[in-house]
């Protein structure tokens, strides 16, 4: 069933889906000439803009420095009472007004040009004031608003941003950013737990739990006990890791337990993980095999313990 607030949310959203379309198609040499600048900046991208622009400024900003571009939004209203002193000349100013003509701007343009600071104007008029001060201009199609009346900033604002993640991405490719660069800019939330390596949540050292093949199972419960993990890795004369032990193990060896060995009740060739393996993907060897525990081994030599995963550990971080 449809009713006129469908009928007008469909109308704005194939609006500026067709808008996107028509941006993508004007894209031209000039957007290289912007790749280019930035860069080769030394500083930081300084992205401005007044109003819904404003706005828009902020998030891109936000997304080149999550994504390898250092950048800061910039208030033109604040710049005009002393922040134009964080713009340097080793910085790139990224000005945004879709109609070019934002009083606010006028300062702040004034001195990029005073102090030869690159300028890229992202706006919908390369005749305005914006567009003719710019050292390149990233034009956006007049394609009107999806209001209806031009008054509500809502294709523009779309396209706006639409070409700041453009400009983002491009420049992210460039930089062969990859997921650990990602990871460093994002370690908090889910985002961060994702790019997680092992070596970042395993348990090392002293906490580790490991007995030599030889000692009594009251010795190896004990080690179970006293690391409070369910398990036991345990070692051959060389500290080479021949095994585990077990909840499991412990179950099937109840009867005459304590005159055994731990070599006697392991399980033979643990499953393992080395520690620059993503978090994410012994989570996944976990659920699948059914175990709570991974050992940790160092990646040249398979037989050195390193560390120990524990399930808990993961879900911590909120993997799982």
């Amino acid at each position: 069933m449809t009713t006129p607030f469908l009928d007008t949310a469909r109308r704005v959203i194939r609006a500026e889906s067709a808008a996107l379309e028509t941006l993508a198609d004007s894209l031209d040499d000039r957007f290289r000439v912007a790749i280019d600048m930035m860069r080769a900046c030394k500083g930081r991208v300084i992205v401005t803009g007044i109003g819904k622009s404003g706005h828009i400024a902020k998030k891109i900003a936000a997304t080149l420095a999550s994504t390898g571009t250092p950048a800061q939004f910039v208030h033109p209203a604040e710049a005009s009472h002393g922040d134009l002193g964080m713009i340097t000349a080793a910085d790139v100013v990224l000005a945004i007004s879709n109609s070019g003509e934002a009083p606010e701007l006028g300062n702040l343009i004034a001195y990029s040009r005073r102090f030869d600071i690159p300028l890229i104007g992202m706006t919908s008029r390369p005749e305005s004031a914006l567009g003719s001060q710019s050292d390149v201009i990233l034009a956006l199609p007049q394609l009107g608003e999806a209001c209806g009346t031009g008054a509500v900033p809502t294709i523009s604002t779309t396209m706006t941003l639409a070409l700041g993640d453009a400009l983002a991405v491009a420049l992210m490719e460039n930089r062969a950013f990859t997921a650990e660069h990602f990871r460093n800019f994002h370690p908090g939330g889910k985002l961060g737990a994702q790019f997680s390596r092992v070596r970042d949540l395993m348990h090392s050292g002293d906490a580790l739990p490991l007995v030599h093949e030889d000692v009594d199972m009251s010795r190896a419960l004990a080690e179970i006990g006293s690391k409070a993990f369910g398990v036991t890795g345990v070692s051959d004369d060389e500290g080479r890791i021949i095994g585990i032990i077990t909840t499991g193990d412990l179950g099937r060896h109840m009867e005459g337990m304590m005159a055994l060995k731990a070599r006697d009740v392991m399980t033979r060739n643990p499953i393992t993980v080395g520690p620059d393996d993503l978090a994410e993907r012994a989570v996944g060897i976990m659920n699948a095999r059914k175990i709570t525990c991974l050992l940790v081994v160092e990646p040249a030599a398979p037989d050195i313990l390193i560390g120990l995963l524990h399930i808990h550990d993961c879900l911590r971080v909120g993997l799982g």
